[in-house]
């Protein structure tokens, strides 16, 4: 009787079916690496899956040539994924790190009108408008930029949504070689009644009169780069390192992180020594609603009003904490900060200039540029935000994360009602608007504030989409 139950019910017992257990063999092979060389010397490894289970019914293999026939199988598959994967960063790194030819003709007809056109060499602002510039009863913003279509988008954004643009100021600082494309740019296509400043950085009394901070850990930072990084051709042929590491690392090759552009804001104190507030933008937003309200935000004698950046349905973009940006392995990092401390963005800033006059936090931001750079840049990757997150550490006020939705240049696996409701949008990551490699659902939402119409727009064949 007991035989006949046991062949009626096979291995169930009490309604139960006990599963083979997977031989150990099986798991002893698959926790054993394979190298590339192995693979070369190897038969035809099966490419899909339908391929394997194929040539295992008609081998008709024992567990342990199954399990090396699938751990060949998987580790090809792996080593062609993370190929592509790299070359795919490999071609946005040189994608964006590129001034597309369109920007480039820009840049060019607007230095040829600056020479020989007397209206595109206006004073800016005119000289009625001189006092306004340090008057802070006006709504300050500063734009660093040497990307003239970038900040045309920035500043008729941010007036086209201002419901007092008699009040607006945009103090626009742009490099020496693109000081005459960027006044020709404002000259020819004014803003009024806001007030547009064109200011380069050797204009300023404060950075012509010697040595500037920024400029020399630049130069520094230029030449550790170049001895510990090598070019992109290096970092794509390291074999050992994870694509999102080799991706970091391309990233830190772009020209816009040694760009005074990106470092000038740890000087806006001695720019603007008369202003007690500014909003600092950078070139990658656009403005989608009124600012002004910022000027009533209660900064609590704290100095950058930012968006946190740990916080959000966005888990890609809304999961950054300290540990994101800066290296917890070395002591030094370790000793000073919380890795689970939620990190801020820059992009859209609100800094009160009279709390950080008195602070000590450009000397604070230089001393870590330091520390880097003699830690052989082992402190954290790339780029100002890092030294930005230590310098500003205990001197940020969070604000609403209405006024600024980050991560448009990233994915765009993004609903499109989102940001068409945020206050601020903002193309971080390598998927520029004005690039070929920008999301094409997203980048209507920059290109609504360039006229495609204009004269100099069409001649360089610069197009909505």
């Amino acid at each position: 009787m007991r035989g006949c139950l046991g062949k009626k019910l096979g291995p169930k017992i009490l309604h139960r079916r006990l599963e083979p257990a997977v031989p150990e063999v099986i798991y002893q092979i698959l926790d054993k690496p394979v190298s590339e060389d192995e693979l070369k010397g190897k038969s035809e490894i099966p490419q899909t899956l339908e391929d394997f289970v194929t040539e295992m019914k008609e081998s008709r293999s024992d567990a342990k040539a199954f399990a090396l026939r699938l751990r060949e199988m998987v580790t090809l598959l792996e080593q062609r994924t993370r190929t592509a994967k790299i070359q795919e960063y490999l071609y946005r790194h040189v994608a964006s790190s590129s001034i597309p030819k369109q920007l480039y003709c820009l840049t060019l007809k607007l230095a040829n009108e600056h020479s020989t056109n007397a209206a595109a060499r206006l004073q800016l602002p005119s000289a009625e408008f001189v006092p306004a510039l340090v008057d802070n009863l006006y709504f300050h913003f500063v734009l660093a930029s040497d990307n003239v279509l970038a900040a045309s988008v920035v500043a008729a954004s941010l007036v086209h949504n201002s419901l007092h643009p008699e009040r607006v100021v945009l103090h626009i600082i742009t490099e020496k070689k693109t000081y005459s494309p960027m006044q020709a740019w404002f000259s020819l296509h004014p803003l009024s009644p806001a007030i547009i400043e064109v200011k380069a950085l050797h204009h300023f009394d404060w950075f012509a009169k010697g040595k500037v901070p920024v400029l020399e850990a630049m130069e520094k930072d230029q030449r550790v780069r170049s001895q510990f990084r090598g070019g992109s051709s290096a970092i794509t042929a390291n074999n050992s390192e994870k694509p999102y590491v080799v991706a970091a690392k391309l990233q830190a090759l772009s020209p816009k992180y040694n760009s005074m552009m990106n470092h000038i804001r740890i000087h806006l104190p001695e720019l603007f020594p008369s202003l007690n507030k500014v909003v600092f933008l950078d070139d990658d937003i656009v403005i989608q609603t009124d600012l002004s309200p910022l000027w009533d935000i209660d900064m609590n004698g704290k100095v950058n009003g930012a968006v946190q950046t740990c916080k959000g349905e966005d888990k890609f973009v809304m999961s950054k904490r300290l540990k994101s940006y800066l290296n917890f392995s070395h002591p030094l990092i370790r000793e000073h900060f919380d890795p689970n401390e939620c990190a801020w963005a820059y992009g859209m800033n609100i800094f009160d200039l009279e709390a950080w006059r008195k602070s000590n936090i450009s000397l604070t931001y230089y001393h870590w540029l330091e520390q880097n750079l003699k830690s052989d840049l082992s402190l954290w990757q790339l780029g100002t935000l890092p030294p930005g997150l230590i310098a500003f550490h205990g001197h940020v006020h969070i604000i609403d994360p209405f006024w600024h939705m980050l991560g448009l240049g990233y994915q765009e696996n993004i609903s499109f009602a989102d940001p068409k409701d945020a206050g601020v949008i903002h193309f971080n990551g390598r998927a520029k608007p004005w690039l070929d490699i920008a999301f094409p659902k997203l980048r209507p939402l920059w290109a609504k504030y360039i006229d495609f119409s204009d004269k100099l727009i069409k001649s360089c064949h610069i197009r909505a989409s």
